[in-house]
């Protein structure tokens, strides 16, 4: 599910996951990655498909270059996810996440 205004720039190498859910006005930079940490399997040992395990992204999200954030998990509205960072855990609204020197 994708919401309006949603822009890839440079958009080499990104990867939106199936079960993904993109907001308003969101905006990917290349190299971005919103993917699933792993598939559940059932009782044979096969993967179970359909499952909701990919990010949800709210409205006026920004993720740069390279970013990588997986599992079911919330990027809060108007947050900035910085290039280069690998992200297992909801992000607040508002917040700036980026590496540090």
């Amino acid at each position: 599910q994708i919401g309006e205004y949603f822009t890839i720039d440079h958009g080499t190498g990104v990867v939106i996951g199936e079960t993904c859910i993109i907001g308003n006005n969101v905006k990917l930079y290349q190299g971005v990655t919103l993917g699933a940490k792993s598939f559940p399997l059932d009782e044979d040992g096969n993967p179970i498909k359909g499952i909701a395990r990919h990010p949800i992204l709210e409205d006026n999200v920004i993720v740069y270059s390279n970013a990588t954030i997986l599992g079911r998990i919330r990027i809060g509205k108007g947050a900035v996810v910085g290039g280069n960072i690998w992200v297992t855990e909801d992000v607040e609204p508002g917040a700036k996440i980026v590496q540090r020197k």
